[in-house]
């Protein structure tokens, strides 16, 4: 699962759906697309940014969900969480900083 999740966050572009995301949870597509060329300039297509979200929602990091006709994107933090809390020990007495 770790791989996973580094290899979703090796690539800018799928760093910047995550940010917005993050900023904006919740969007669709469409709205992906927008924010990512009037923030960032990328003049990705809609394929594109949908096979990033691919990559993203089988990592874990986006969670799809359907209202009606529309797809929403969400952000979904626990695969980092794990990743994070994999790392961080309590210091050990007598421990140098």
């Amino acid at each position: 699962m770790a791989e996973d999740v580094f290899k979703a966050l090796a690539d800018p572009t799928r760093r910047r759906i995550l940010d917005e995301l993050a900023e904006r949870d919740g969007q669709t597509l469409f709205e992906l697309c927008g924010r990512l060329v009037a923030k960032h300039g990328l003049g990705l297509s809609r394929q594109a940014v949908s096979q990033h979200l691919a990559v993203l929602e089988s990592a874990g990091l986006v969670v799809p969900r359907r209202q009606g006709r529309y797809k929403f994107h969400d952000l979904n933090t626990e695969p980092l969480e794990h990743l994070v809390t994999r790392w961080l020990r309590p210091d050990a007495p007598g421990s140098a900083p």
